[in-house]
């Protein structure tokens, strides 16, 4: 995947054109994450119980899922598996707040 606006590995010079790469995929990566976060609060007004803000069975499925992408990009399932793991259960305590919040009988 070529990400514009940046230099490739191959055409850094010096520890510190890697660091500021490094440093912008990250900050880009954050962000990307933040607007996932905005996708998964609005989510919560589909939802219509907290067992489908849950969604064990969704879960499963998108950890396979991104476990098969990590496989095809080089990386290591497992480790990708264990940071969705904690990034999805985070943004689901965080939805299941809103969800109760917005569906207090």
């Amino acid at each position: 995947m070529k990400i514009d606006n940046i230099k490739q590995p191959s055409e850094c010079i010096s520890m510190s054109d890697i660091r500021g790469e490094i440093d912008y995929l990250d900050e880009s990566i954050i962000k990307l994450i933040g607007i996932r976060y905005e996708y998964v609060m609005e989510a919560s007004k589909y939802k219509t119980s907290e067992s489908n803000v849950r969604a064990p069975e969704r879960f499963e499925e998108l950890l396979i899922q991104r476990r098969g992408w990590a496989v095809k990009e080089g990386l290591n399932p497992d480790v990708i598996e264990k940071l969705y793991r904690g990034l999805i259960n985070y943004f689901i305590d965080e939805e299941m707040v809103k969800w109760r919040a917005e569906n207090k009988k």
